[in-house]
């Protein structure tokens, strides 16, 4: 890796004055959140509350800037945050979800309805319109209902995931869902942008986690192509420099074929490290099509701006 991070200024010091004392461990505990609204690539929901407990107690506006699945942003719940996508179509699917909930469920309903008669045909049909003219509309059905969860697009930005083996979750279900996501993300302002542009809006004290693209499979993520890890890691240290706490979900290890997943990161940037266990693979799920998965555990590096 190339990048420098050039001299690390000293921590601010509201920072330091709200962490001076405390030890690395768990501080901050939240209940699990476990209704799941999208299916995506690298959900964390079974461990999001795992990830927050790491959090500072205090802070102000909560960024989360690869949004995804929104998991850790709905159990945490925060009263004031913004949260986006590069991924345009996945960033208006969250926008819907506060501005128009009822144009989700109905557009969800309407698709469930044809699926329902003609399973193959029906996703064929989502997939192609979506390949066409990407929509939220389209993106949010294919994620309830594509192989394993798993959006996966080509290099040239075309959906290429066969339809699943499941039955998707239905229309009651799906409005049930939105209405409790629209509750705990009530005080969220959705964006489509790229990262660099929302970690840039954080100020001293706000908090802002990042759940980048896994560096090992990130080529099959929409949008992910121009992602660096050096742009990241060079927004993080102007975020810390000015007074934020950054936190940074990254590859730590998958046993993957013995296959570890080592990330260097530059001296001084992070002041902390945790380890969360991540589970199987969502993405060897798909590659390997029902296959033994207990080799395929992930465990993820917690890096954090603070001690």
């Amino acid at each position: 890796m190339e990048y420098s991070s050039g001299p690390q200024t000293p921590l601010p010091m509201r920072q330091a004055a709200l962490f001076s004392d405390r030890p690395q461990s768990p501080q901050n505990s939240v209940p699990p959140f476990k209704t799941q609204l999208l299916k995506w690539v690298g959900n964390k929901q079974r461990f999001a509350h795992e990830i927050i407990s790491y959090f500072p107690p205090q802070y102000g506006t909560y960024f989360e800037p690869f949004l995804g699945s929104g998991a850790v942003l709905g159990t945490l719940a925060p009263k004031r945050s913004v949260a986006s996508d590069a991924c345009g179509p996945l960033a208006r699917i969250w926008q819907l979800l506060h501005d128009d909930p009822e144009r989700l469920v109905e557009a969800y309903r309407e698709r469930w309805k044809r699926f329902r008669k003609d399973r193959a045909r029906t996703y064929e049909q989502v997939k192609a319109s979506f390949n066409e003219s990407p929509t939220p509309e389209d993106l949010f059905f294919l994620s309830r209902s594509c192989y394993g969860g798993v959006i996966r697009f080509r290099r040239d930005g075309y959906m290429s995931t066969p339809i699943g083996i499941h039955n998707p979750v239905p229309p009651e279900s799906v409005a049930h869902r939105i209405g409790l996501w629209r509750e705990r993300t009530q005080g969220a302002s959705f964006v489509h942008s790229d990262f660099e542009e929302t970690i840039a809006r954080a100020r001293a004290g706000d908090l802002v986690y990042c759940d980048p693209p896994y560096s090992d499979t990130q080529a099959i993520l929409y949008g992910s192509q121009d992602f660096t890890l050096e742009r990241l890691f060079r927004s993080i240290e102007q975020a810390k420099n000015r007074g934020a706490f950054v936190a940074l979900s990254i590859d730590g290890h998958k046993k993957s074929g013995k296959k570890q997943c080592g990330i260097a990161t530059p001296p001084g940037l992070f002041e902390s490290e945790c380890v969360v266990n991540c589970g199987r693979s969502m993405l060897r799920r798909f590659q390997m099509s029902g296959q033994t998965l207990e080799a395929e555990v992930v465990s993820d590096r917690l890096l954090l701006t603070w001690c």
